[in-house]
């Protein structure tokens, strides 16, 4: 069973990256997935953890149960995070309150506005995650690029550029958060020594996006209101794109505070935005107004993206639950002899395929260095970084697939190529820095 939990896995993945090929849509193929190695999990426990510690606590699935529910809380607010981030981004958008960024971007060059873009996700990033970022700009690009080739291929280097922006802040992304709450960096030392590596990392595939992205963009065109209502007014957008960003900026505030889940942050963020345009529109008829709520805009709200995020994370804490990912990171240890580097590399790539949390967590389980070893930093540097080798491998990838629609073979024609150059750089430039 614990070979076919693997088996169902790698089918599962297969029917996600065929999804155009196969006809069937990739957050059925994630829910089936996640449901099955679980399933499979239950049928062979007493194979899979007959020589471990939790033997004894298998018996009527008490174990798995309890093991089932810790991920679904850590799944739950991943979750709970994604859809309130999503909210925010379709009330601004409701409002027509993008429009105050987008009048402001001139170019229409198509390599200028992938600049343009990619340095402003790259810094957001370490302000606010790459999740979020990853969300605000796909709402963005829609507004900016009607080609869909164009559309997709901007997106996925905004991934690169939400990743690599990511990795070298202490709250820009899952697994820097993890090894900053852990003690095992400290921010000064995380951000001074990541950062170069992470620009490498972004500026190797912008200058390699130059040889492929000739000429210029075709803008949408305006579309009348959905509704017969009148206009937004100027101060209206200007309140709502303040709030809506303010409360996005908000969320690390909240969490270096508080010490909650960032979830409670961005909900706190989103009630405020609720209860403020309600007020806001409250003079005007349902027939007005109606689409400019937080109840009108959930409808828009993305929900098989929500729904595939949930299979794909299921399946990830499967193979961890049942000690696959601690082997793996066990297997890599051994084989490179305890190589910090090739390992470090290695895990990234791998966390192009399954998640990079888990990754993440079985090494800080094995190794014990000191706050601030090069191990540290440069794990940030490569589980960040290296999930944008597939869209799929990482939280920003998926989020921005499941609102643009790209195509996983798309993107792994496209996009990998340039992801991994950039990778392998920012790596090389990180080695050579502590080298000399």
């Amino acid at each position: 069973m614990s070979t076919l939990m693997v088996v169902l896995f790698v089918l599962g993945y297969l029917a996600i990256a065929l999804e155009h090929s196969i006809h069937v849509d990739k957050a059925a193929s994630a829910l089936m997935t996640g449901v099955l190695v679980w399933t499979a999990m239950v049928f062979g426990q007493e194979e899979i953890f007959a020589h471990t510690a939790q033997a004894g606590e298998i018996s009527g699935g008490g174990h798995l149960h309890h093991a089932l529910l810790e991920h679904l809380s850590e799944i739950a607010s991943i979750l709970f995070f994604l859809l309130g981030a999503m909210t925010i981004v379709e009330l601004i958008d409701a409002h027509e309150a993008f429009t105050l960024i987008t009048d402001h971007i001139k170019t229409k060059k198509k390599i200028g506005l992938i600049w343009i873009l990619s340095i402003l996700t790259f810094f957001f990033s370490a302000v606010l995650d790459n999740l979020t970022t990853s969300i605000v700009m796909a709402a963005l690009l829609k507004k900016l690029v009607a080609d869909k080739h164009d559309l997709w291929f901007i997106g996925g280097i905004i991934v690169i550029a939400a990743n690599a922006g990511g990795a070298w802040s202490p709250i820009g992304d899952v697994t820097t958060i993890m090894l900053w709450i852990a003690n095992k960096v400290t921010a000064k030392a995380i951000i001074l020594n990541t950062f170069l590596p992470s620009v490498i990392a972004l500026l190797v595939p912008l200058i390699l996006a130059g040889f492929f992205a000739k000429g210029s963009i075709r803008t949408p065109e305006p579309k009348g209101p959905a509704f017969k209502h009148t206009p937004v007014t100027l101060k209206e957008k200007k309140v709502v794109l303040a709030l809506g960003v303010g409360g996005l900026l908000f969320v690390p505030v909240f969490k270096t505070i508080t010490h909650l889940p960032p979830f409670l942050g961005i909900m706190f963020g989103l009630s405020v935005l609720w209860i403020v345009t309600e007020i806001m529109h409250r003079g005007k008829s349902d027939e007005h107004f109606s689409h400019l709520t937080v109840v009108g805009t959930l409808r828009e709200v993305d929900v098989p993206s929500v729904l595939f995020f949930l299979g794909i994370l299921l399946a990830v804490a499967g193979l961890q639950t049942a000690g696959h990912l601690d082997h793996l990171a066990r297997a890599l240890d051994a084989a490179f002899h305890g190589n910090i580097y090739i390992i470090n590399i290695l895990i990234g790539l791998l966390s192009s395929v399954v998640d990079n949390v888990p990754l993440v967590a079985a090494a800080m389980g094995m190794y014990d260095f000191a706050t601030d070893h090069v191990f540290w930093e440069f794990l940030a540097y490569c589980a960040g970084t290296g999930g944008s080798v597939l869209i799929i491998g990482s939280a920003a990838g998926v989020a921005i697939m499941g609102i643009l629609k790209i195509d996983f073979m798309w993107y792994l024609r496209r996009i990998s190529l340039l992801a991994l150059a950039g990778y392998l750089a920012g790596a090389a430039t990180y080695y050579l820095m502590h080298q000399l």
